[in-house]
């Protein structure tokens, strides 16, 4: 297991965020994904929990298997997708991840916004004060990005909002910036497989440390975008930004349905209150299954035919041509 604590500050508002991580998350995920890859939004519906209040549930399957290294590409099959799993109760939201088919893999994301310049350091004394973690701070001004996912007009450097007069942010920003916030990550990844296990949670926090920079400079750069919107307007924005991702990477489900009306009171329906558990199976989901019914494929012919020797004749085979040249695997 390998914790770390993220903390990414921002020149806006804990209310203000509220509209705007909303409107990141899916634009993101609808950027992020192509036919075959990307992130299908399975359910997104009102959650109510005895402790947190009223939230929102979502479950998504992020489809990557050509973003993973070589390495690991090796020992996951082709069709690989991640479960993840999200309870928004704002300002405090749980994430976790999970693939069925590495039982031993998960990473474990719990949040909390505040107004101030990450400056709260027992900010998660209730969930891990005697836990040794690294605490890393993500600048979204100065720290470098991956140069494929650089735009400038996402570099809050040179970006500037029009509606808030807030931008173009210089090293050093947070020590005078105001408005400003911070979101205080508390990330956990596990991946209990002797031989890969410092190997693969270490990658994973270095990618999970890029996607946060990468979305929290875009929340801040589309600025514009939402900073104008209604709750309502965002919920219908999210609903129709989601269903247009799931066509893109070819799933047509039903309309995705966003309300903001709990569909089941909290004694039926309720997360815990901190490290949700997801049940795991070892089986491939029901549409790798091979049918019992479906006839077994023949592998070669139940006879074979041997050319007349008397007779100066070349055994052609299909496929196999005289100019054909052993083939060497091609190496990743």
């Amino acid at each position: 297991m390998l914790l770390k604590e993220y903390r990414i500050c921002m020149p806006l508002t804990v209310d203000e965020y509220k509209i705007g991580q909303l409107y990141m998350i899916s634009k993101h995920s609808h950027e992020q994904s192509d036919r075959g890859e990307g992130v299908e939004v399975v359910q997104n519906e009102p959650f109510e929990d005895p402790h947190h209040g009223n939230g929102q549930f979502t479950e998504k399957r992020v489809y990557l298997n050509s973003k993973l290294p070589s390495w690991a590409r090796a020992v996951v099959p082709k069709i690989f997708y991640v479960t993840e799993k999200a309870w928004n109760y704002y300002p405090y939201t749980i994430t976790e991840y999970t693939c069925s088919f590495l039982p031993k893999f998960s990473i474990h994301i719990e949040t909390k916004y505040e107004d101030n310049k990450g400056s709260n350091d027992r900010i998660f004394d209730n969930e891990a004060k005697d836990l040794e973690r690294e605490v890393c701070f993500i600048d979204i001004a100065c720290d470098e990005i991956p140069e494929r996912y650089y735009k400038e007009s996402e570099d809050p450097k040179h970006f500037k909002s029009e509606k808030t007069g807030r931008g173009q942010l210089r090293e050093g920003w947070r020590d005078s910036h105001q408005p400003i916030m911070c979101s205080y990550k508390l990330v956990t990844v596990k991946f209990e497989v002797w031989g890969l296990q410092t190997r693969v949670e270490q990658f994973v926090h270095k990618v999970v440390r890029d996607i946060l920079l990468i979305g929290h400079r875009q929340a801040f750069a589309w600025v514009d975008e939402w900073y104008d919107m209604t709750m309502d307007e965002v919920r219908e924005f999210e609903r129709a930004t989601q269903e247009a991702t799931n066509r893109k990477i070819g799933v047509f489900p039903p309309a995705i349905s966003i309300s903001s009306i709990p569909l089941l009171p909290s004694s039926v329906r309720s997360a815990p209150s901190s490290a949700p558990s997801t049940p795991l199976s070892t089986d491939a989901p029901e549409f790798l299954s091979v049918p019992k019914d479906r006839p077994r494929k023949k592998s070669a012919p139940e006879t074979l035919t041997l050319p007349d020797p008397e007779k100066k004749a070349t055994l052609n085979l299909p496929g196999i041509h005289s100019s054909d040249k052993p083939c060497r695997p091609k190496l990743e």
